[in-house]
């Protein structure tokens, strides 16, 4: 069972009930270090299909959102003693945390999500995200105890549908850690809707909110092939 929303991400959350949702796994829109400028002498990025290409910081048309209003709004909506796993890179990984501890939620752990691929850098390439995992309320403990905090998988580079689309393996290992079949996985940035399919592998069920057309469409039609 599922419900998805083509809207902005706080007008939807501001219609779910308090203490309704049992996880939340997302990956918000933030800012990028930049692509380079590919007219420099000193460093040329040569990568026009890049999503850093435009050299501005953004991938998304709708990049710039206020992350204390939705993350305030997600921990009204989460149930008692629950937790919340929000994907990020270096560039806003203090600043998330500090904005997700004062609206309430409290650090777990960091986890690092370790990819198959490396985005160009002078200083290391980067091959690996960032994962704030979070909870409101006391402290329970993950169903696989044995899951050690850098995940290894496969980062999507053929056929993506999303610049930042995340492998649907991926986000069933944080859903199947942190609930149980029947419960409700909230992604209030669902892009493509990885985060759906793999709730709906595992039994869950999900609420999904979009602000793209065009990628709204493309979770729609992915969640309607998943076996249910």
């Amino acid at each position: 069972m599922y419900k998805l929303f083509n809207n902005d991400a706080i007008d939807v959350l501001n219609t779910l009930p308090d203490n309704s949702i049992d996880l939340v796994v997302t990956d918000p829109p933030y800012r990028t270090i930049s692509g380079g400028n590919r007219k420099s002498d000193k460093f040329k990025s040569g990568y026009p299909t890049s999503v850093l290409h435009k050299n501005d910081g953004k991938i998304f048309k709708y990049n710039d959102i206020d992350h204390e209003q939705w993350l305030k709004e997600c921990y009204r909506v989460l149930k008692d003693n629950t937790q919340i796993y929000i994907m990020t890179n270096t560039l806003n990984l203090f600043k998330l945390q500090e904005i997700a501890t004062k609206v309430g939620f409290k650090l777990h752990t960091l986890l690092v999500w370790e990819k198959n691929n490396c985005n160009f850098s002078r200083w290391y390439l980067k091959n690996c995200e960032y994962i704030l995992f979070m909870r409101k309320g006391q402290a329970k403990s993950i169903n696989n105890m044995s899951t050690k905090t850098v995940h290894k998988h496969d980062n999507i580079l053929k056929n993506k549908i999303h610049p930042t689309e995340k492998p649907v393996g991926l986000m069933e290992l944080y859903i199947s850690n942190s609930s149980q079949e029947g419960e409700t996985v909230l992604d209030p940035f669902m892009g493509v809707g990885s985060t759906g399919v793999a709730a709906l592998n595992l039994n869950r069920k999900f609420i999904g909110i979009e602000i793209d057309p065009e990628y709204y469409a493309k979770a729609e039609e992915r969640l309607k092939g998943v076996n249910q």
